[in-house]
């Protein structure tokens, strides 16, 4: 199937030409009217001998008023149809510039829907893996045996639960007492109290609550980038209970962002010419189906208070975008997913 935008190119290609043959057509037949008229002239001058060829002159005359009036009503109804064509087919572009637009928004809905569902889990599991015995034991009281069982235990979570780089519990003061992969990360006896979602994960209210921070690299974890999820462990597991610790859990962002970007549903001709990212609250790229573009990136969206819409950047690329709708109890971090679309050439 032929291009739309190629049509309407070779619309304007016709239009172009057909305006151009006619006023060459005119100027023609302007110098024709005027040595017709040098003829007429001339044949009067020349009297009786001159009345043959002022019989032809007329003639020329009358010719050149004919084809006037043929290019007067060619140029009002042929450039006036091309006229019409021309617009009926911006028309046409925009409207499909809009569903294409409306659809990459779409898009963005579900791709960043996807995450929020993943990123929902995350909040389940660092909420309820907090009461589990061994974790509570490690933090109400810290010894090699209590630590090591934990260490035992979270290593037999992040067995099952592949999506995850590590799980660190931690007491008040922030020092990290056991972590499921310490063949990998030697993260027992670190300080992590000046870390963001520790901070705030001691201090939620209650074991129903939990905090979330937005992905960074992690130099603990070998600079990896991840989600951190956290909350706080309490007395006896309870949920009204004393803080006695931290769970933090670091979800591995890469490989499972990687997935969402690179999954959306477009053509082969779409790829060619789209990129899909996560962008984050403070407008960093956090993933992107781009292979060049790097995490931490800055992408600057103009959404102007929108939850969802799309827009037409200033070098002709269309930007479709959605903020995170959250889901069930996660309510997001204000990330947005972003299409961003070169035109069909």
């Amino acid at each position: 199937m032929s291009n739309p935008r190629e049509i309407v190119d070779l619309t304007y290609e016709v239009r172009k030409l057909a305006n151009a043959k006619i006023s060459d057509i005119n100027e023609i037949n302007r110098e024709t009217t005027f040595l017709a008229l040098n003829a007429l002239i001339e044949a009067a001058r020349a009297g009786d001998a001159g009345r043959g060829f002022a019989v032809v002159a007329n003639q020329v005359k009358h010719v050149s008023s004919r084809i006037g009036q043929v290019t007067t009503a060619l140029n009002k109804e042929l450039a006036g149809s091309l006229a019409q064509l021309t617009s009926l087919g911006d028309s046409m572009i925009g409207k499909l510039d809009n569903h294409a637009g409306q659809r990459c928004a779409d898009l963005a809905l579900n791709m960043i829907d996807i995450v929020d569902r993943n990123l929902y889990e995350r909040s389940c599991d660092v909420r309820w893996w907090a009461t589990d015995a061994s974790v509570v034991s490690c933090a109400a009281a810290p010894d090699d045996a209590s630590q090591q069982f934990a260490s035992r235990r979270l290593s037999v979570i992040l067995d099952s639960y592949t999506v995850y780089l590590d799980l660190w519990v931690t007491d008040l003061s922030g020092r990290v007492l056991a972590n499921g992969r310490w063949r990998d990360y030697k993260v027992i006896g670190q300080n992590v109290a000046d870390m963001d979602v520790f901070k705030r994960a001691i201090g939620t209210a209650t074991g129903a609550d939990y905090v979330a921070g937005d992905i960074q690299t992690m130099p603990l974890l070998r600079n990896a980038p991840v989600g951190t999820y956290a909350t706080a462990i309490r007395e006896n597991g309870d949920n009204t209970g004393k803080p006695i610790g931290a769970l933090l859990i670091f979800f591995d962002w890469a490989p499972q962002a990687k997935a969402v970007v690179n999954s959306v549903r477009l053509s082969d001709e779409e790829w060619k010419r789209t990129r899909c990212m996560i962008v984050d609250s403070k407008s960093h790229v956090i993933a992107s189906s781009d292979e060049h573009s790097k995490l931490g990136d800055r992408f600057i969206l103009q959404h102007e208070g929108k939850s969802a819409g799309f827009y037409r950047a200033s070098g002709g690329d269309t930007v479709s975008f959605a903020l995170t709708p959250g889901y069930e109890s996660y309510t997001g971090l204000g990330w947005y997913g972003v299409i961003e679309q070169k035109p069909a050439p």
